[in-house]
């Protein structure tokens, strides 16, 4: 039996935490928050307690004779958690979404070599293992050029409400990181970036669309790295229901997302704190959800135009979202295959370079996360 440490004990680390559990480690989770910690490991029948993930002596402490450590707090203390995780000789794992912050811990990797352990950032959905799967569909195509590497994701209330047609399935400040930061992307076979809340397509999906897409951040991890030269285009894009994405476009273009205070009479105020607690307001929440994800490549094979993929299809459990399921269960999976040995990647790495799907999809098929074949028409 492996000791795990899930620093979170939100909507995500509680998934996280049951997963390991339910796979047979001994947990703990820990939190900030004493009763959000005390209420998780009491329901799930674990260790809980009570951690600051911007102390490192206490993390060091923590995880001691720990063998992994998945982390679901604010990606702000991604670095000094997986600082800590490689003191402590154990793996460490989380779900990134800021480059920025996932940079700085891919430069850890001499470090983590050094300790014999596994850092892992961008371990979720996307970023996660929706890269996971845009790998495997270029591997499914041989070698040579590719065309296009697409990736399409989307977490959505199965009963649209309000002229956002949206719900909080997370943080609404991680929601406005993705739409306010740049998007990696390929663009004639170069690394290039886009304005977030742009570059709109329809999307078409039986049974949930008519959808739209658009240019979100964090999403395409190292892959923009990983096949610049070979991929001519390559982008990420959030799926949403149409109509969404101009909406908070707007709100970017009048200033809503910025973080500096501004004058507003007596005081001064920050547009974006205002915004992130209107929408953890007013937004609905806790209601049945959907996760779609398609990623699909196209190339030219022996004169022929062929494609490759993966689609996702994920309903809410009764239990756990669907955006909570996909995005801690990769990452549990992933977790136990390396605690296991299944799994023998070590240094820092984001998960898109860190495990094959051969071994991932098959981990995750207990918890119900299911992946199918699927592509466009070439």
């Amino acid at each position: 039996m492996s000791k795990m440490i899930v620093m979170g004990a939100g909507i995500v680390g509680r998934a996280a935490a049951w997963d390991l559990a339910r796979r047979g480690h001994d947990v703990t989770v820990a939190d900030a928050d004493p009763i959000a910690a005390e209420r998780v490991g009491l329901e799930l029948g674990i260790d809980h307690t009570v951690a600051d993930g911007g102390d490192p002596a206490t993390l060091v402490g923590l995880f001691d004779g720990s063998d992994a450590v998945v982390s679901a707090i604010p990606y702000g203390f991604g670095p000094v958690v997986a600082s800590a995780s490689i003191e402590t000789g154990c793996h460490y794992l989380d779900f990134g979404g800021n480059p920025t912050v996932v940079a700085e811990q891919l430069l850890l990797d001499e470090q983590a070599r050094t300790a014999g352990v596994a850092v892992v950032p961008d371990c979720g959905l996307a970023p996660g293992v929706a890269g996971v799967l845009a790998i495997a569909a270029a591997e499914q195509l041989g070698d040579g050029p590719i065309e296009m590497l697409a990736l399409r994701v989307g977490a959505l209330p199965v009963e649209p409400k309000g002229t956002l047609e949206y719900q909080l399935a997370f943080s609404p400040g991680g929601l406005v990181n993705e739409y306010a930061e740049p998007c990696e992307v390929l663009r004639d076979g170069e690394y290039a970036t886009r304005e977030p809340l742009t570059g709109f397509e329809d999307v078409e999906w039986p049974g949930w669309g008519p959808l739209e897409a658009f240019h979100t951040a964090g999403g395409s991890s190292s892959l923009p790295r990983i096949y610049e030269g070979r991929v001519q285009h390559l982008d990420y894009k959030t799926l949403r229901y149409p109509g969404h994405g101009r909406i908070f476009r707007a709100m970017l273009e009048l200033g809503l997302f910025d973080e500096q205070p501004m004058p507003v009479g007596n005081t001064d105020i920050a547009p974006r704190a205002v915004l992130l607690a209107a929408l953890a307001e007013h937004l609905p929440t806790d209601e049945p959800d959907v996760v779609l994800v398609r990623t699909w490549v196209r190339a030219v094979r022996d004169g022929e135009t062929r494609t490759a993929g993966y689609q996702i299809v994920d309903l809410h459990d009764g239990r756990f979202s669907a955006l909570a399921r996909t995005t801690a269960f990769p990452a549990t999976a992933l977790a136990h295959l390396l605690v296991t040995g299944k799994v023998d990647t070590i240094g820092a790495a984001t998960m898109d370079a860190s495990v094959d799907a051969a071994d991932l999809i098959p981990e995750m098929v207990p918890t119900g996360v299911l992946v199918e074949d699927w592509a466009p028409r070439a």
